[in-house]
């Protein structure tokens, strides 16, 4: 049986690198060898020119937010925007929300 595959990210790059889940390694880039993200398996990477996604992407891992699958929605929502984000980020200084929670809202009041 094959083993289930997942994202892992190199930021500085702009890459994204399918590989197996291991918990215990650590892994690096095959280009600049420096340590990548684990974005989990539901992960779709921008364009690499698109400077603005990585943009909003670095924020979204660097806060600890994933793209795990969740049954038959995926992920849920993820802002996609450089605004979007702003928004979220203010609320969460605001309201003292976690930035995590505050980013994968939906809604912002």
């Amino acid at each position: 049986m094959a083993t289930a595959r997942t994202s892992y990210v190199c930021l500085a790059c702009r890459a994204s690198y399918k590989q197996p889940y291991d918990r215990a390694r650590q892994r690096s880039c095959p280009r600049c060898a420096e340590p990548l993200i684990h974005a989990s398996s539901a992960f779709a990477p921008p364009r690499r020119r698109d400077t603005a996604a990585w943009r909003t992407l670095t924020v979204l891992l660097n806060a600890g937010v994933g793209f795990h699958k969740s049954c038959c929605g995926g992920p849920g929502y993820r802002p996609r925007t450089l605004r979007e984000v702003r928004e979220r980020m203010t609320y969460a200084e605001r309201s003292g929300e976690p930035v995590a929670r505050a980013l994968v809202r939906y809604n912002v009041p």
